[in-house]
């Protein structure tokens, strides 16, 4: 039954290969769930009861505008949300699946009525005496749901009975399950203290993280539970949606687990997001406003706005951010390597594979409260071989693990990963496990390249040991790493880069953003990037020096080659 529905059809056209009218985060949530409807999922199926169950209510529910059952009326991506999260079930506990509901979307997407008929389902069908909330920047926007709540129920003749829900000025109350939905304003109300068995975060990319932490720390005790949280991109870093969108990426990506979190990105694929392609090619309006496909008069007002903002440098902000979810500052940075062409050079770690080669270190010793680096490669067989680690401070890992949403216990595990030192690093214990290395792996040091940043004293102990190793220092300028970052953006679309398995590795090059100087040389910018970038960084620097030593005194003119 569901394979003929709407959702599962509208996940289908998005899944297809040469379908670009959604970007490439939308395509892999919607092929994540077609596994799951066609059985092929371990952990979630489909329950057939509860499909059933939405499909009955959303022919309740009147559309007050068009006068149409919201199953006719809602946007092909609103159905799709809303079966995903109600009838998505758990394998282990045969509970609702999905915890969370992300939902990056342009303006003017009917989201607001798509998320009232998510309370209402939730309403008439979550345990009695449950709570609802919404929470947004301020009450009147807030409001905005509770006021599409109440026209839906005042529109459809079987639920406008005054047995089923009450409507008050500050609150809805459904009386069959005898609970209750408020809005709640950031400004004014505090979130702590109130228990929230579904909660709304509407355009929390004007908002911190407090209010999404509040909510979510008051359903800890809950076994089902539902957070909603929807926005366009707002132009600034430091917002409640920049994470979340962080963390269903790198699920997504399959760089963290364990995330049930249903998350349709509706934002252009990363070569919109750099130069002038916005400007002319109306894919990038498609894949951030699903509704622009089906409503041809809201794609030529999405045009002419386009047009606008090409022309008035005062209309861009609101319309990149607003209409195509391109956050404005970010425009000139874009991600360094796709992460599935990074995954695709992984290989079984094999420490033998390393006895007699000649290998250069890469060093990124950050603050010593903070991520440090030591990357070690080789060229071997026309192919470049890492392998990388890093350090954190020990009393630092719960707080790193929470912030950073990463496991460090697990990456610490696979020893790709050392915690050292208490609440800083222990800078001696880098400087042992950098000596230990010949040891270890039976390799020649031939350089270690650094960053003069914090790195001197370690750099002096390493030279006047007793098997001294010769440390270059290398310019963290965009003029002297723009030939070692593209050099390996190359091998890796090549495949002639191999890196022994690291999970944390990967999570770094997902993090990595580039920017470009005036001169056009590229570089990954940290202060750009959405995470720690430190394993990157030290890798860039050993393959500078491979790069100086090895590859231009073979002749080899590879790393000039034009790629960008």
């Amino acid at each position: 039954m569901i394979k003929t529905s709407r959702a599962y059809q509208y996940a289908l056209w998005c899944a297809e290969p040469g379908n670009r009218a959604v970007g490439k985060y939308v395509k892999r949530q919607a092929q994540i769930w077609l596994d799951i409807a066609d059985g092929r999922n371990e952990e979630a199926y489909i329950g057939e009861k509860q499909f059933r169950r939405i499909t009955k209510l959303l022919k309740l529910m009147i559309h007050p505008d068009i006068h149409v059952t919201m199953y006719e009326g809602l946007e092909d991506y609103a159905v799709f949300f809303i079966y995903a999260l109600f009838c998505t079930r758990s394998r282990t506990d045969n509970i609702r699946y999905y915890i969370t509901g992300l939902l990056e979307i342009a303006r003017k997407n009917f989201k607001t009525f798509t998320s009232a008929v998510i309370f209402i389902i939730g309403l008439l069908t979550e345990a009695k005496f449950s709570r609802f909330f919404s929470v947004a920047p301020d009450l009147s926007l807030s409001s905005e749901l509770q006021l599409a709540i109440k026209k839906i129920i005042k529109s459809s003749p079987c639920l406008a009975d005054d047995k089923i829900f009450k409507i008050l000025r500050k609150e809805i109350r459904c009386k069959l399950t005898e609970s209750e939905y408020m809005p709640l304003a950031y400004s004014q109300d505090r979130m702590d203290g109130k228990l929230a068995n579904m909660f709304l975060a509407d355009e929390c990319g004007a908002m911190d993280n407090y209010p999404i932490e509040a909510m979510r720390s008051s359903q800890i005790t809950l076994k089902e539970k539902l957070g909603i949280i929807i926005s366009t991109q707002y132009p600034n870093n430091n917002n409640a949606m920049t994470d979340e969108i962080d963390i269903a990426k790198k699920s997504l990506d399959g760089l963290l687990e364990n995330e049930r979190c249903f998350a349709l990105l509706y934002e252009p694929d990363d070569e919109f997001k750099t130069g002038d392609a916005w400007k002319t090619d109306d894919i990038a309006i498609y894949q951030a406003n699903p509704v622009s496909l089906a409503h041809e008069y809201i794609f030529d007002d999405l045009k002419k706005k386009r047009q606008k903002a090409v022309l008035y440098e005062n209309k861009r902000e609101n319309f990149l951010c607003k209409h195509l979810n391109i956050m404005y500052k970010g425009l000139g940075v874009v991600g360094y390597v796709e992460i599935t062409r990074v995954k695709q050079c992984a290989v079984v770690n094999d420490p033998e594979f390393w006895r007699g080669k000649r290998v250069y270190l890469g060093l990124d010793l950050s603050q010593s409260d903070d991520n440090t680096s030591v990357a070690m490669v080789t060229l071997y067989d026309d192919k470049i071989y890492a392998a990388v680690w890093g350090f954190i401070p020990t009393d630092r890992k719960a707080e790193k693990s929470l912030r950073e949403k990463v496991d460090y216990q697990q990456l610490i595990d696979s020893g790709v990963c050392f915690e050292c030192g208490d609440e800083v690093i222990d800078y001696g214990f880098v400087e042992r496990f950098i000596q230990s290395l010949p040891e270890e792996y039976g390799v020649e040091i031939v350089q270690l390249g650094f960053d003069r940043y914090n790195a001197l004293s370690t750099v002096q102990k390493l030279e006047s040991a007793d098997d001294p190793i010769e440390c270059v220092e290398i310019r963290q300028h965009s003029s002297i790493l723009h030939r070692s970052t593209k050099l390996l953006k190359e091998y890796i679309l090549s495949k002639k880069f191999q890196y022994f398995k690291n999970r944390m590795l990967e999570i770094n090059f997902q993090n990595a953003r580039c920017t470009e100087d005036t001169n056009l040389n590229k570089y990954v910018n940290k202060k750009k990037s959405s995470g720690k970038v430190d394993m990157v960084v030290s890798l860039i620097n050993a393959i500078y020096l491979l790069q100086v030593n090895e590859l231009d005194n073979a002749g080899s003119d590879f790393g000039c080659q034009k790629i960008w």
